[in-house]
C-alpha cells in the first residue's frame, strides 16, 4: 500500500538479522517511533525473521524477469512491502565485518523494489558499531540503483549503550531526525521522478 497523501511517504524499516537473541527488533522499534514522531512517513516494520527467504535462487535474474520472477508464495508479503515502499531504513548488525546472510538473500530475491528509492542505515555492533556492514550494503544497493543517504546511525557496543529500549546517547534522536529528513527529501524527489518517467536502468 502506497502513502495516500503528497506529504507522507511509505517507509519500510527492515530488520536484517534473524539470529537467535538478536537485538535488531529493539533498534527497529525505536527507529519506528522516531519515524512516526517525524510525521513524514507511513511506517511499516518488516522483520526478516517473519518471512521465508531461501538462500537458493532461481536461475533467472529478477531484474529481467520482473513480475514473472518465480518467488515462493510465502515471500509475497515481503515482496509487496518492498514494492510499496517509497523509502527504506535497514537495521543491521555486523557479523564478521559485514552484514547478515539473511539480509543479502532478501536483497538478492528482488531488484526493481529497490530501484530509484532512498535507503538509510541504522547499525549496531561492537567497537565499530556495524559500520563495516553499512559500507558493504552501500555497495550492494548502489548496484541495484537505490540511493543511499549519507547520514545514518551507528551504535558501538550496543549492549551497554541502550537501556529500556532506548539509546543512552542524548544525541541519538537528533541523528535520527537528520536521517529521516534526508530520506523524506529523497523519497519525495524520487517518487516524483518515477511518476514522470521510467527509471533508465
Amino acid at each position: 500500500m502506497r502513502c495516500t497523501t503528497n506529504d507522507t511517504h511509505k517507509l519500510v524499516i527492515l530488520v536484517g538479522s534473524v539470529r537467535e537473541g538478536r537485538f535488531g527488533p529493539v533498534v527497529a522499534s525505536w527507529v519506528a517511533e522516531r519515524a512516526r514522531l517525524h510525521g513524514g512517513f507511513d511506517v511499516e516494520v518488516v522483520d526478516l525473521a517473519d518471512h521465508d527467504v531461501p538462500l537458493a535462487l532461481p536461475a533467472a535474474s529478477p531484474k529481467y524477469a520482473g513480475d514473472a520472477y518465480p518467488r515462493p508464495d510465502t515471500m509475497a508479503p515481503l515482496t509487496a512491502a518492498l514494492d510499496g515502499a517509497d523509502a527504506f531504513v535497514v537495521v543491521t548488525p555486523e557479523y564478521n565485518h559485514s552484514y547478515p546472510a539473511s539480509l543479502k538473500a532478501a536483497i538478492d530475491w528482488h531488484f526493481t523494489q529497490w530501484t530509484a528509492k532512498p535507503v538509510g542505515f541504522v547499525s549496531y555492533g561492537g567497537a565499530a558499531g556495524g559500520r563495516h556492514a553499512v559500507l558493504h550494503l552501500e555497495n550492494v544497493l548502489t548496484e541495484l540503483h537505490a540511493v543511499t543517504v549519507r547520514d545514518g546511525l551507528a551504535f558501538p557496543k550496543y549492549y551497554t549503550a541502550w537501556q529500556d529500549g532506548r539509546p543512552l546517547d542524548a544525541d541519538a534522536p537528533g541523528y535520527a531526525k537528520t536521517l529521516l529528513d534526508q530520506l523524506a527529501w529523497w523519497a519525495a524527489a524520487l517518487r516524483k521522478a518515477r511518476a514522470a518517467a521510467p527509471y533508465p536502468g
